[in-house]
């Protein structure tokens, strides 16, 4: 629901100062007419008043009005929607993505990176009430967005993840372990990490089934996703002259691990092989049990003094108009 509210209310006080212009404006109206003594004013009765006798008090309003128009907008006008605290349903997710130079294969359209971004994006989109965030990691992790509802921020950051951002390789362990630390305070009732890799782990200091023993621990549960066809897949490389090339490279991935880390968690392991396998396997994910989360909701204010100014100003000039031109020499 939209509502007008004051930035600065206090000058709404100035109000009140108007009562004392319009009390002498009657007075001085009163002292400006002519009083004369006559027996009878029968012979007065066939003269009427014109129009703009009638009318004359349209200035003075119209600079009330104006001066009423300034006061309001020296109060700063704003609109906003409602703020409201809602209870409603939600989980709190993770999305732990791998982000090698392997995720550039492109046995996914345009490559398993890109796929992986637009598929998660939906997934996003698709769950407004739930605190969702991102974990990248490579040879290295770390989180791209904490736990959050404002989705719109989380999908930004999100279509700003590519390959090189930090040193290639894949840690595993540690982009699972990082995603842990994100999640093992949450008051949720149902805390879920979505793993999405397409090699084996490689480096870090964290060996993945460490890293699901202290998921286990914190009641975190662990999908885990093995993206890559099976057998070889086209990957890019430049030639000598600077050229791109495509060139079939073996699939290794680690699905051993994966299913392990997804059984020790209470989880399940998912393979996809092109971008229509990736998208069910999100849907499948996106039927998970929910807990009860607090939302507030927010709205963006927006100034209104722009238009209360407009029209001040536009009555300021019907005004002097009007006195001095078509009232002219009218007290």
């Amino acid at each position: 629901m939209t509502a007008v509210e004051f930035a600065h209310p206090h000058y709404l006080y100035l109000l009140l100062g108007i009562i004392p212009f319009i009390v002498w404006y009657i007075l001085r109206n009163k002292s400006l007419q002519a009083h004369l003594q006559i027996s009878s004013v029968d012979p007065l009765k066939p003269i009427a008043k014109t129009s703009k006798v009638n009318l004359r008090h349209i200035p003075f309003i119209l600079r009330m009005l104006t001066l009423i128009l300034i006061i309001v907008v020296l109060a700063r006008p704003q609109s906003t929607d409602r703020h409201e605290k809602t209870t409603t349903e939600g989980i709190d997710i993770i999305l732990a993505i791998d982000i090698s130079g392997s995720m550039l294969a492109r046995d996914f359209t345009p490559d398993r990176l890109e796929a992986a971004k637009d598929v998660a994006v939906e997934f996003i989109s698709g769950r407004p009430y739930d605190r969702i965030g991102l974990v990248v990691f490579s040879a290295e992790s770390f989180t791209q967005c904490p736990l959050t509802t404002d989705h719109a921020v989380l999908i930004n950051l999100f279509k700003d993840i590519k390959s090189g951002i930090i040193e290639d390789g894949t840690a595993i362990g540690l982009g699972l372990a990082n995603a842990v630390k994100r999640l093992k305070d949450s008051d949720a009732i149902s805390k879920v990490i979505i793993l999405l890799t397409d090699g084996m782990n490689n480096t870090g200091s964290v060996d993945p089934l460490t890293a699901a023993e202290i998921a286990k621990t914190f009641g975190i549960r662990v999908y885990t996703i093995g993206v890559g066809i099976k057998g070889m897949a086209p990957y890019p490389f430049q030639d000598v002259f600077g050229r791109t090339v495509i060139q079939k490279v073996p699939v290794e991935i680690d699905e051993p691990t994966l299913q392990e880390i997804a059984d020790m968690t209470n989880g399940s392991y998912f393979r996809a092989t092109n971008n229509e396998k990736l998208r069910q396997i999100y849907v499948e994910i996106d039927k998970l049990e929910k807990s009860k989360i607090d939302v507030k909701e927010y709205s963006r204010k927006q100034e209104e003094y722009r238009v209360y100014a407009g029209m001040a100003l536009l009555l300021l000039l019907i005004e002097v108009l009007l006195r001095y031109i078509v009232f002219r020499g009218i007290p």
